[in-house]
């Protein structure tokens, strides 16, 4: 934990955040990090909207939401933990450590949002967004054209024939810790859902609504 601490630069007050934040449901499902994702989640989300609305103020709201939601994707928080060496400071059960978990895409991915969470506790907005600013907005200026991903896509194609936003929900989650496999439904009013299949939430999000926009076309 003391060499991570150095590669991020923040030492917590409370160590107790930082090793919950670092413990894998694996070792402990109800004292893991999963909370602190939750949070995590939040706060990053909210931070990298401010930070592109500063970086792009020529930009519409679908412009901004598209870069917002390449920013905030699986592969991102992924790419980010490994630069940190996140994987490298995981409490992870013994099965888990034999197959790879530490590496594993959706363990980073989550563990990076529930570092975010915890050192939005222990330090404050603050501290977040000295965490989170240089790693996003170094990934924001790179992207010279707003991305567009079928979740976005989707949102778009039912705003511009006055229908609610898409609604998404969890229908199933299966496989060991290590593993795992989430199914998710898509819904727009009016039109027959899609489902999908992926090893994270947003994953699988992306993907039912890759499958509903292929239906509706």
């Amino acid at each position: 934990m003391d060499a991570l601490q150095t590669r991020i630069g923040y030492h917590f007050r409370d160590s107790g955040l930082l090793k919950l934040a670092l413990t894998h449901p694996s070792v402990a499902k109800a004292q893991s990090n999963q909370r602190l994702e939750f949070l995590g989640d939040s706060v990053l989300g909210l931070i990298v909207a401010r930070i592109i609305y500063d970086m792009y103020p020529g930009e519409q709201e679908g412009e901004l939401a598209r870069r917002h939601a390449g920013l905030v994707q699986g592969a991102t928080l992924t790419q980010i933990a490994r630069e940190i060496g996140l994987g490298e400071a995981l409490n992870v059960g013994a099965s888990e450590v034999q197959a790879g978990g530490r590496d594993n895409a959706s363990n980073l991915e989550d563990a990076l949002e529930a570092l975010i969470g915890a050192i939005y506790l222990d330090g404050g907005m603050e501290a977040a967004e000295a965490f989170i600013e240089p790693r996003w907005s170094e990934l924001a200026r790179s992207v010279i054209s707003a991305p567009k991903d079928a979740k976005t896509s989707l949102q778009e194609w039912a705003q511009a024939r006055g229908l609610p936003v898409p609604d998404y929900k969890a229908v199933d989650a299966t496989g060991p810790a290590h593993a795992p496999e989430f199914t998710i439904e898509v819904t727009v009013k009016g039109h027959t859902p899609a489902q999908a299949k992926a090893s994270s939430k947003r994953a699988a999000e992306q993907a039912a609504a890759k499958a509903l926009l292929e239906k509706l076309a």
